[in-house]
């Protein structure tokens, strides 16, 4: 079998936290105000300005962020393909069953649970069954290890769905304040006036889709990565049982 690098998912990690973090930069790069005479002036903000700008719907999109990144981190750890399919635990299998000693590869499976012994492990308690019977077993599981993973990682898919509407209330927020300062000020409000609500509405927007872009290519990522798994595991269980096909059922 073909293996891949064991550094798959550390990659894949290190990317997603990098786009992360150069939309983060967008946020709280400095900003270049006029003076008087014209000249440009560059004056930092903070980034404890941003979030007081941002408001409470900033400080939810941050811890967001932060949960979402955990996620991130952890599934990529968990997904890798040599911990779905551990090339030992394969090779020792593959000379298990070539030698017949299928009780040794049950064993084997069973103390090293993965996506692989979980496919396969019901495959073998039934080789004494139906070829078809086998073939059923292991597609169930199959199903049911394919589906536990999707939803793991759709809490990923929550928080980039999620993010954009928070930032779409804040905008909303803000433009609301930012209109009732124009309603209730008896004088023509000054653009000062005006800025705290309207610097809330873009930015609670900007926070958005900075938590909800990683996000959502963290998703089909992963999502990939455990299609491509599905695929791998279920072509290697077909190899390792098809030579069920041709014995008699035991009776």
């Amino acid at each position: 079998m073909k293996k891949t690098g064991s550094t798959g998912g550390n990659r894949t990690a290190v990317a997603l936290l990098t786009l992360a973090f150069l939309l983060l930069g967008v946020v709280f790069a400095p900003q270049v105000l006029a003076q008087d005479d014209g000249a440009p002036v560059t004056e930092t903000v903070s980034v404890l300005d941003n979030i007081k700008a941002a408001g409470w719907v900033g400080v939810i999109l941050i811890l967001m962020s932060i949960t979402g990144v955990s996620f991130i981190i952890i599934y990529a750890m968990q997904m890798r393909r040599d911990v779905l399919v551990p090339p030992e635990l394969l090779a020792h299998v593959e000379g298990l069953f070539d030698q017949g000693d299928y009780d040794s590869a049950l064993d084997a499976m069973e103390q090293q649970p993965c996506y692989l012994s979980s496919v396969l492990t019901p495959g073998l308690l039934k080789i004494n069954r139906p070829y078809e019977e086998v073939e059923v077993a292991m597609e169930e599981a199959g199903e049911m290890e394919a589906a536990e993973l999707h939803r793991k990682i759709s809490y990923i898919s929550l928080i980039a769905a999620i993010a954009p509407m928070l930032g779409l209330l804040g905008t909303v927020m803000g433009m609301v304040s930012a209109f009732n300062v124009i309603a209730t000020s008896k004088t023509s409000p000054k653009p000062k006036d005006l800025a705290s609500g309207i610097s809330e509405a873009l930015m609670t927007t900007m926070m958005g889709l900075i938590v909800a872009i990683p996000m959502t290519v963290a998703y089909f990522i992963f999502k990939t990565k455990i299609d491509g798994a599905a695929v791998e595991v279920s072509s290697i269980a077909s190899e390792l049982m098809e030579r069920f096909d041709e014995v008699e059922p035991q009776q």
